[in-house]
């Protein structure tokens, strides 16, 4: 069994999760797959269960309606936390996000209570977007700044490396939020209680096959959540507790294998 999972919602993604599944498993990294189907009317569920049956790196976790991303990650989060995965990584299933960076983020992990990938970390790396939606990220990712004092660049990202200690912290019933809001308050709420928190750049394509789940309601829970954290903050724009600097738990050690018999004289 790996110690990593990487976690992928999925909703009318038939086209894209056996291409997807074939990177991961390519990976020079050991990664297992958490498919997380809404009841996909595309049958993306039932292509995910043939993966399965292919492939033991390859779980299925079937939901029976569309209730939403954050609602899919906290369940995929407490399929992860009942086995003994350490990485737990948030990743579309749509190519928006190149699984070839997943060694990069398992390499920043070994310091890092959370990893987040940023699409503005030192530059604009964004592929596809017309510029009124890359603006409009822009601006969200800002005001959430501004409001909350987080220091990142690309808060509402949604390709992320937890430690599995982290998301123990987490009282993941009470994470009500959905859409991009969910990217933040996750953050939020780590960063709050003084966890490590680093950013890594990768480069953000936007979608090929299928249409964006991006809507108004989504835009609009993320603005009124900014402030529900500053309010839960104390209204304060840093961390509650000092920014952790004890050693991270370290991976478990390998079972040592026995030296070999001598041979016979």
């Amino acid at each position: 069994m790996s110690e990593t999972l990487v976690i992928v919602p999925t909703y009318n993604e038939r086209e894209n999760l056996p291409r997807i599944a074939q990177r991961l498993l390519d990976l020079p990294v050991k990664v297992e797959l958490l498919v997380v189907d809404d009841n996909s009317p595309d049958g993306t569920g039932q292509v995910a269960d043939e993966l399965a049956a292919r492939h033991p790196e390859i779980h299925v976790l079937h939901r029976q309606e569309k209730s939403g991303l954050g609602r899919a990650y906290i369940a995929g989060f407490k399929w992860a936390l009942a086995r003994s995965y350490e990485f737990i990584f948030e990743m579309d299933g749509d190519f928006s996000h190149n699984p070839d960076d997943i060694p990069r983020f398992l390499a920043a992990a070994a310091d890092a209570d959370l990893v987040l990938g940023s699409r503005y970390l030192g530059g604009i790396r964004v592929i596809n977007w017309p510029l009124s939606r890359l603006m409009l990220s822009k601006a969200a990712a800002k005001y959430v700044q501004i409001i909350t004092g987080m220091p990142f660049t690309d808060p509402t990202g949604g390709y992320k490396c937890f430690r599995r200690h982290a998301l123990e912290a987490l009282d993941l019933d009470a994470v009500k939020s959905n859409g991009y809001s969910f990217q933040i308050e996750l953050t939020h709420k780590l960063w709050r209680q003084g966890m490590r928190i680093v950013e890594i750049p990768i480069i953000f394509t936007e979608r090929l096959q299928g249409h964006s789940k991006m809507t108004g309601h989504i835009i609009r829970e993320a603005f009124f959540m900014v402030w529900r954290l500053w309010l839960q903050n104390g209204m304060r724009r840093r961390p509650r507790v000092p920014t952790r600097t004890a050693p991270l738990p370290a991976r478990p050690a390998p079972v040592p294998h026995p030296p070999p018999a001598p041979p016979p004289v």
